[in-house]
């Protein structure tokens, strides 16, 4: 998903997010991707039929013209678009009794695999927030002496890449061997398991930007895995924590990601005062590598000498990310609740980094 639609989407988000009914009379409708369209067009006509026996006569006339008014949108399309369709229509009207029906058309930006009507006091959001989370990439893996699932956490979304079972016997003598035998055969079973872990992992993470990397699973067989050397060095410096778990698979995966709130959270914040300390202290050395306002960092961009720009949260910044686009330079939102974040606003809440010294 390109970073401009992104912003773009995230905008028109906050807008519906702060729209309410007065009853429920906010429409949402979500087409899936491949969803015969026609299909949803009776259905809405079901639902226009149904909402005509509505005894309060405002939310009947303010929802019937939300469907309405999205009947007459989708007039415009053939079939349903490649990625699937979303529409909200309401009564935005801020004076009881009278009615301003708005309506809002989103092509999403990904693929959609929801298909809903939902009529309520709010817009229905949550598929297209799913969108728009923060789509760093952390590796998963939850194992023990009997399996392994290995993942990536994508914004809110688990993949999973790939799921292997061991051949480590349990604890219990099987046969007729000697205690002692056994468990050297068993030890060993267990450290080509967790080779096996360790060049899986490097084999699926490799082909990814990872932020970090979390392990998870019950008992110790986790901590084992981590502390001793079968992780490559740069691989076990990713490791941003160790979680216990009850499961390894699917279950263990959402039991990680749960239990790992916090050091996301902190990773999330982590990035943002890594780029803001970067252009603190570039601008107190007084390096010439980096600027702010904005019209020294446009005039900058103009010269292809921009890296990364710094932008506070709730700016309007639309032409700006536009313009980024054209000179391959990536734009970070940065929120205000970290001292560096007021410190960037206070700036005028526009800053850049430069790629070399203009001046």
């Amino acid at each position: 998903m390109v970073e401009e639609a992104i912003y773009k989407l995230r905008k028109i988000l906050k807008e519906l997010e702060e729209i309410k009914g007065r009853h429920t009379e906010l429409v949402s409708v979500y087409i899936s991707k491949g969803y015969n369209l026609q299909e949803m067009v009776n259905m809405l006509r079901q639902e226009y039929t149904l909402t005509e026996n509505v005894k309060n006569k405002t939310v009947r006339n303010n929802v019937l013209g939300a469907i309405d008014k999205i009947l007459q949108e989708l007039k415009f399309f053939k079939k349903t678009p490649e990625k699937g369709l979303v529409i909200f229509a309401g009564n935005v009207s801020e004076t009881e009794g009278e009615s301003d029906i708005r309506v809002w058309l989103i092509h999403p930006p990904e693929p959609l695999g929801v298909k809903k009507y939902h009529c309520d006091k709010k817009f229905e959001l949550e598929p297209l927030e799913d969108m728009v989370a923060e789509r760093e990439l952390y590796g998963l893996i939850v194992m023990d002496n009997r399996e392994v699932t290995i993942a990536l956490l994508k914004g809110k979304k688990i993949e999973i890449l790939r799921k292997k079972a061991s051949i480590v016997p349990g604890k219990t003598i099987k046969g007729g061997q000697s205690q002692m035998r056994y468990q050297r055969i068993r030890a060993g079973l267990i450290n080509d398991w967790y080779k096996s872990i360790a060049e899986n992992a490097k084999e699926l993470f490799s082909k990814f930007d990872l932020k970090g990397i979390i392990i998870g699973g019950p008992g110790p067989a986790k901590n084992d895995f981590f502390e001793r050397d079968y992780l490559e060095t740069d691989m076990k410096k990713q490791v941003i924590g160790v979680k216990n778990t009850g499961y390894t698979d699917e279950q263990g995966l959402e039991e990680v990601v749960q239990r790992s709130q916090d050091i996301l959270a902190e990773a999330a914040i982590a990035k943002e005062k890594a780029l803001l300390q970067k252009f603190f202290e570039e601008l107190r050395k007084e390096s010439g590598l980096v600027t702010y306002g904005k019209e020294k960092v446009m005039k900058s961009l103009e010269m292809s000498a921009v890296d990364i720009i710094l932008v506070s949260e709730g700016l309007e910044t639309e032409a700006l990310v536009e313009k980024a686009k054209e000179y391959n330079t990536k734009v970070e939102i940065i929120s205000r609740d970290t001292r560096e974040g007021k410190q960037l606003y206070q700036l005028g809440g526009i800053a850049a980094i430069l790629r070399w010294k203009l001046y």
